[in-house]
């Protein structure tokens, strides 16, 4: 699907991070983050129909996703990655609050900056990720550690950057077919997020997210404050959208108790993990709703 929308883009360095953006529009600031494998231009629907409403939305490269850059020592537990889009957003918004919109990391670091930075936000639209603490007390559940069986293999050294790699990336075409509804093809996109993940570093960057996931010495030591902020309820209004066919819908379901304050979960029928891209219109809608009332 082509879109008619030129996409600008934005560059801001924050909290050690050169963050390239794309942006478009003019209104309340909305902030879309992706998730891996994939990329900002994963929002491009979202992004034009946002923007035809009357926003300005940005979708940067996470930290390491090239072309967004990260100093050589850098970190990649979710506490620094929290900390470089709080400092994001500080920089294109200092006086006013924004929306924040994501789907799989982002929302993995979106539930914790809603969590520790509420001062930040007028309210957060959270996709395909279940709240960490579900996530928790499922984490021996069979059938989820096979939903999740990347998380464990990434944590072996070497091995997973070689088979993702392997035969054109087709480990990232797995991915999007085990995790999407049958059927649903998004070729020309992910040629686009294999690109992105070819350069230098970057396949290594993206597996040090999940590696630090398990790995305490993996984590900044300097911000011990902000990860212990990352554990209060969430006050920031939130609705909480999964693809209908995801297995992590299950998870979902049962999240509405870690929110003190409003709250709203929606599944979208049809969709699997990539919900905004296999059912964008009906996520566009959905999302449009959610903003005219925030």
């Amino acid at each position: 699907m082509s879109y008619s929308i030129t996409f600008k883009e934005m560059h801001i360095h924050a909290k050690g991070v050169d963050f390239v953006c794309l942006t478009q529009g003019h209104g309340p600031l909305v902030l879309l983050v992706h998730g891996f494998p994939d990329i900002p231009q994963t929002w491009a629907s979202q992004m034009q129909a946002l923007a035809d409403a009357g926003y300005q939305v940005v979708a940067p490269y996470l930290p390491g996703y090239l072309p967004s850059r990260v100093g050589s020592k850098a970190f990649f537990d979710k506490a620094s990655l929290v900390n470089a889009i709080a400092g994001l957003i500080e920089a294109i918004s200092p006086q006013k609050k924004i929306h924040y919109i994501a789907q799989d990391w982002g929302a993995i670091i979106g539930y914790a900056l809603c969590a520790a930075r509420p001062d930040l936000l007028h309210s957060a639209v959270l996709m395909a990720v279940p709240h960490p603490q579900v996530v928790a007390d499922n984490l021996l559940v069979p059938k989820h550690i096979q939903r999740s069986f990347h998380w464990w293999f990434f944590q072996q050294a070497n091995l997973p950057e070689q088979a993702l790699m392997a035969n054109d990336m087709a480990f990232i075409d797995y991915l999007w077919q085990y995790w999407c509804v049958p059927g649903y093809e998004d070729k020309e996109h992910i040629k686009e997020v294999k690109a992105c993940l070819r350069q230098s570093g970057v396949l290594h960057t993206a597996m040090a997210y999940y590696r630090a996931m398990f790995d305490p010495k993996q984590a900044d030591p300097a911000l011990g404050a902000l990860r212990e902020a990352m554990q209060r309820p969430i006050t920031v209004p939130t609705l909480a959208l999964c693809g209908a066919d995801d297995l992590r819908a299950e998870l979902m379901r049962e999240q509405a108790a870690q929110f003190a304050g409003p709250y709203v979960y929606k599944e979208v029928p049809h969709a699997g993990h990539f919900l905004h891209r296999e059912q964008s219109s009906a996520v566009n809608a959905l999302l449009l709703e959610w903003l005219s009332h925030s």
